[in-house]
């Protein structure tokens, strides 16, 4: 699933431009930001050899409630939001340079209802306890948006979005090894209440899919759809 659209364009090339051959002059280095203060996602970043920056801008995050019937939607939805908020603060600030601004978001579907982060303990409890002995979806949502600005005036800019999934199989789990887990108090900025890079691999009895987008990046995909974000800066 993929969302791609032009933004704006203040000057767009000539038709002399595009039909001229390729420079022999280097890319430029582009400037990659990391929308997110997710310390698991700069660790998948850092582990695929990106240089990066992090910059987080706080977004509204409630949405129509006719889309909430549409996971992968919504993700969609909340990553292009927080890349754009990150991209609108970017230019105020007279940027000029190539950027790619990343960003992303991770929910858990279980039988069609939303897990995001716990609110509570009994919050949490009541998500593992539904995850317990079940198959669930993990969506990971990526909005990459590309910014060239040459001129502070003149500035082109475009987005694409893809969402990655994954199906995750929970032991069955008793109430006491719920509280042990929840004990261990990695469950409440996660989403679905565990962490599956953590303590909460032991509540898992498989992963189909690409482990990364259970993190929360699908750093390998990323990248080949978008492998200037590692070469250029290497």
């Amino acid at each position: 699933m993929e969302n791609e659209q032009n933004i704006s364009s203040q000057e767009s090339a000539s038709a002399e431009a595009q039909s001229a051959a390729p420079s022999t002059q280097p890319a430029p280095a582009v400037d990659v930001i990391l929308a997110s203060g997710s310390p698991r996602r700069r660790e998948l970043l850092e582990r695929e050899g990106v240089e990066f920056t992090v910059r987080v801008s706080e977004v509204d995050e409630t949405l129509e409630p006719d889309l909430l019937a549409d996971p992968p939607e919504v993700a969609k939805k909340l990553a292009e939001r927080k890349a754009g908020a990150v991209v609108q603060e970017v230019l105020s600030g007279d940027y000029t340079g190539m950027a790619a601004v990343l960003g992303a978001d991770t929910m858990v579907v279980c039988e069609g209802e939303i897990f995001g982060k716990p609110v509570s303990l009994s919050d949490a409890k009541r998500m593992l306890r539904r995850l317990a002995g079940t198959t669930h979806e993990v969506i990971t949502a990526v909005s990459v948006w590309l910014v060239a600005a040459p001129e502070p005036d003149q500035v082109s800019l475009g987005f694409r979005t893809f969402v990655d999934s994954a199906a995750v199989t929970f032991h069955e789990l008793s109430d006491d090894q719920i509280v042990e887990y929840l004990r261990k108090g990695e469950s409440f900025d996660k989403a679905g209440a565990y962490a599956v890079q953590g303590a909460g691999a032991d509540l898992v009895k498989h992963v189909q899919g690409d482990l990364d987008t259970v993190i929360g990046l699908p750093v390998k995909r990323l990248l080949e759809e978008f492998p200037d974000l590692k070469t250029s800066l290497a």
